[in-house]
């Protein structure tokens, strides 16, 4: 038996390379509590921004200092993007304490190098230790990024775009769905772009041909589409697919001016307005997620107006909103016309208040209605009630739904009347 403390920093992707690492050390492997109690203390980093980064190195400093006492000291491994932006030999010299040091690109070896320092055998193929509970899993489906916003440091962390097999993504969706998991949730840097890097024209399509029909799943989600990707046909295969896709369109715009946009480099049409029109022709009623960056160099009043009239507009039912910061190694960083960073935060406050009153309106409309509520888990205080989300919810990063009543469980899909409206979550009844 191992036992295992993990703490699984940032994305969903990182979730999803921890749960795949613990299941690749077998099935005796048993998740505890405290960190003295472990044969193994495995951290999965973010590296992605500067406050990612200070996250990450004070969770691993923490974590030193509480093993520095503990008789028999458990392995202390540090994985992920942190590693790939640093490198290992760096991050050695600053903490020597640890012991085991693994990068994103080296992933394949992870289990060796683990095993060999517990002394234990590493079983391929894994079984994946699940950490979201019974309602849902993250299923990956590629790794890296083909493109190239001048403000990222994902393509030199993690490298360019790798697409999983779909047979292997076939396989581990039938494992997840055989543990009861009902909701499938697509991640990869641009989930629509998969399979361009193995020369598939349709692979996103192709992926979902194999998957949509598989017995159990109730809902599939896809995160992180870039505009460029949801062209009509796409669209027109999802509204002709139905369930279990869901009408959740999660498409990160980061701005909506035209010369923000051009100086940040993303891959796409200059004019985002035409993306949404594109689904909400498709999908009138279709959640819209999206995430946008404030302050970014050259921005200036007139471009941030632009941006707040977007987003009034367009009426996101989720809406992140981040000031930017600048990232060491990214052209942004060194772009002329940087703007103040009380300014930054100013302006991502702002269109947050904005959001807000937008949310609040559109969740009222749901007042009074029956829908199906995916029970996810107790809440952490309150004897009977449940967190859970709507089709419209998606985990970790948008509102929840509380339900109580009559057959809620984790793992449940519960009939529930929306009886409350709050600025953000909803209280549902069964």
């Amino acid at each position: 038996m191992i036992s295992v403390y993990s703490i699984s920093l940032g994305c969903p992707k990182n979730r999803v390379d921890t749960e795949w690492l613990l299941g690749v050390l077998g099935p005796d492997v048993t998740p505890v509590e405290e960190m003295e109690d472990a044969d193994l203390v495995l951290i999965n980093t973010c590296g992605f921004i500067g406050p990612a980064v200070e996250e990450s190195v004070q969770v691993i400093v923490q974590a030193i200092a509480d093993l520095e006492d503990v008789k028999d000291r458990p392995l202390l491994a540090v994985a992920g993007c942190l590693v790939g932006r640093y490198g290992r030999a760096e991050l050695a010299a600053e903490l020597p304490e640890v012991d085991l040091w693994l990068t994103n690109r080296d992933m394949g070896d992870w289990p060796e190098m683990i095993g060999r320092a517990l002394g234990v055998a590493v079983h391929v193929p894994p079984v994946r230790l699940l950490s979201t509970g019974p309602s849902y899993a993250y299923l990956k489906v590629s790794d890296g990024c083909g493109h190239n916003c001048s403000f990222c440091t994902i393509p030199s962390i993690r490298g360019g775009l790798v697409s999983t097999p779909a047979e292997v993504l076939e396989a581990e969706a039938r494992n997840l769905l055989s543990c009861g998991v009902k909701e499938l949730i697509f991640v990869a840097q641009d989930v629509a772009a998969y399979g361009k890097d193995l020369g598939m024209k349709h692979g996103l399509r192709s992926l979902l041909d194999r998957l949509l029909p598989l017995d159990g799943l109730e809902r599939l989600r896809l995160m992180y589409l870039y505009p460029a990707g949801l062209n009509k046909e796409l669209l027109t295969y999802l509204k002709d697919a139905g369930k279990p896709f869901v009408p959740y369109f999660d498409i990160p715009m980061q701005h909506a001016h035209p010369d923000v946009l051009s100086r940040m480099g993303r891959p796409f049409a200059r004019n985002p307005r035409e993306v949404v029109d594109r689904v909400r022709e498709v999908f009138p009623d279709a959640a819209l997620r999206t995430s946008i960056i404030t302050g970014f160099p050259g921005e200036t009043q007139e471009h941030y107006d632009h941006l707040t009239r977007f987003v009034q507009e367009v009426r996101f039912m989720h809406l992140g909103v981040f000031a930017y910061r600048a990232e060491e190694g990214t052209p942004a960083a060194d772009m002329p016309d940087q703007v103040d960073e009380v300014e930054k935060d100013w302006r991502r406050d702002a269109l947050m208040e904005v959001q807000a009153d937008i949310s609040e309106e559109i969740l009222e409309g749901f007042t009074g209605e029956q829908m199906d509520v995916l029970v996810d888990a107790p809440h952490d205080e309150w004897p009977g009630l449940h967190v859970g989300r709507t089709w419209f919810q998606a985990p970790d990063i948008d509102g929840v739904t509380y339900i109580s009543g009559p057959g809620v469980a984790p793992g449940a899909m519960v009939d529930a009347e929306i009886v409350e409206a709050r600025t953000y979550d909803l209280v549902a009844l069964s």
